[in-house]
């Protein structure tokens, strides 16, 4: 089946450009697009995306309202925040409140494709740029622990901690010589004692709250 796409953006020809790209590429299908925030909730709720590329920047609601209500009405859909801003606070707000990914519409085409690709099989993506940026907050003092990080288990820990600095599930397990399988277990369960969408939200939430160097083993 083909990943079905809706375009949320408030520029059509940027939209139009977006919708050609991936009607072109076999295994996409662009279910819809709008040109607002609002607009964009209704037909998501109505097509029942995969993913939703989202620009941040719109008139009337931007794409940090626009998560939430995307995330109420169809949970299911990956959102991609897909703009021109390289603002730090704007990727760390995105990701904190349920973005899967935060790309800067200045991606090459295969790029996107692939990020697109690996949105809808469950994985975080980011522009390398962006990915800089998320890096750089590892050198800011911490926040402190929270209470709730208490939950984790030494092995989950360590695991966020990799999570935090951009590990793939692939690379974690040859790390720390594991199955994928039983990372994947972990990340699970890292996200729901946590109360989080996704790995990219373990990542910000480790850095936070002062993870990142916590590397003990299980």
């Amino acid at each position: 089946m083909p990943i079905r796409v809706l375009i949320i953006d408030d520029h059509t020809l940027f939209r139009s450009g977006i919708k050609l790209l991936l009607q072109r590429q076999a295994g996409f299908e662009v279910v819809g697009e709008a040109g607002n925030g609002l607009e964009g909730v209704k037909d998501a709720k109505r097509l029942n995306p995969d993913i939703v590329l989202l620009d941040l920047h719109m008139p009337d609601i931007g794409g940090l309202e626009t998560i939430p209500l995307l995330r109420d009405e169809v949970p299911q859909a990956k959102i991609i925040m897909l703009t021109v801003s390289e603002d730090a606070e704007d990727l760390l707000d995105a990701l904190r409140i349920g973005a899967c990914g935060y790309l800067l519409k200045n991606i090459d085409t295969d790029f996107l494709l692939q990020s697109i690709s690996r949105a809808a099989n469950g994985e975080s993506v980011m522009s390398p740029q962006m990915a800089g940026k998320l890096a750089e907050t590892l050198r800011m003092p911490a926040k402190g622990n929270a209470v709730d990080a208490n939950k984790l288990s030494p092995r989950e820990r360590e695991i966020i901690a990799k999570l935090a600095r951009g590990d793939s599930n692939k690379e974690i397990a040859r790390e720390l010589e594991l199955s994928e399988s039983t990372v994947k277990i972990h990340v699970q369960g890292i996200l729901r004692k946590l109360n989080l969408a996704s790995r990219v939200q373990a990542a910000v939430y480790a850095v936070e709250h002062g993870l990142v160097a916590d590397n003990r083993p299980g």
